[in-house]
């Protein structure tokens, strides 16, 4: 192959099928018969074959795979021999991380079809090329999301196909107030700023919008801290005025905003200590529960 002296080598063959109906030369035994004949030709000793047919590659939830694993991780493997990287993993960066975990047991990776190799140092180097390759792509295309949604955003379009409760998506990606939904929303401020209880709330608007959604604090919470709903429209680095957007006042809102952190920052308006004589039957609860757990 490249010239370098090889050691003897215990090979596991791996190959994978992703249907029952696979083509004359990507059917299972003909990826095995491959890998046998490169052992051969290298030297190396079969110690395993391993198949796993019509199983997807998205995951190493595979039974054979699984139990190459282990083999592997024992130390009954030296190198994992396989037709395609595609056999062996969903894909370069998936099989990447892979290496990471086989390198630490000792074990190499060999491509039959492709310049993968890991049992020898030239070997080696190509595919962290090949990996930081991946790396770089895989970068770029994040960079590339992040710039259309970058785009989108300053245009006032929302970057998902679900917008928060009050507002539909329209064909050109802006937003589109519901007034059904939006009186759902104003409700949920006004209510909150009379019962000063996102709990409470909670409780009204799951007997009076069953049909619509289950509501708890988390959810209320959310609907309260979120700037849209006056016009502030914000997607990842871009901040700006919606005003198309608005569904409740900025009174409103803060008014809401000061009830949720009352409780916070000014001592004054901290909440009322626990009583001496609830405190002292709370803490004998817990040593009761606790002693119950250790006998």
């Amino acid at each position: 192959m490249d010239g370098e002296e090889r050691p003897q080598q215990r090979a596991a063959i791996y190959a994978r099928t992703s249907t029952t109906k696979q083509q004359l030369g990507y059917s299972i035994d003909e990826q095995v018969r491959q890998c046998v004949d490169r052992c051969r030709a290298l030297d190396w000793t079969v110690a395993f074959v391993y198949r796993d047919e019509a199983m997807s590659g998205k995951d190493t939830d595979r039974p054979m795979f699984q139990e190459m694993l282990t083999r592997a991780k024992h130390g009954q493997i030296d190198v994992v021999v396989f037709w395609k990287i595609d056999r062996f993993s969903r894909s370069i960066m998936h099989a990447v991380q892979l290496e990471k975990k086989f390198q630490e047991w000792g074990v190499a990776l060999h491509s039959v079809t492709e310049q993968i190799d890991t049992t020898t140092p030239s070997g080696q180097f190509n595919f962290r090329n090949l990996a930081n390759t991946a790396e770089f792509e895989r970068e770029m295309i994040r960079q590339r999301t992040k710039m259309g949604h970058a785009a989108r955003a300053m245009e006032g379009k929302w970057p998902n196909a679900s917008p928060p409760l009050g507002y539909e998506a329209t064909p050109d990606g802006r937003l589109k107030i519901v007034e059904s939904e939006a009186s759902i929303v104003r409700r949920i401020f006004e209510r909150y700023v009379e019962m000063k209880s996102m709990a409470n709330v909670a409780e009204e608007l799951n007997e009076r919008e069953s049909g619509h959604r289950s509501w708890t604090t988390a959810s209320l919470s959310a609907t309260l801290r979120n700037q849209l709903y006056i016009g502030r429209y914000s997607v990842g680095d871009i901040e700006r005025k919606e005003e198309s957007y608005r569904i409740v006042s900025d009174d409103l809102f803060d008014e809401a905003r000061s009830i949720r952190t009352r409780f916070s920052g000014d001592q004054s308006h901290s909440r009322t200590r626990m009583k001496n004589k609830r405190k002292t039957s709370r803490v004998e609860r817990i040593l009761e529960q606790y002693r119950d757990w250790i006998n």
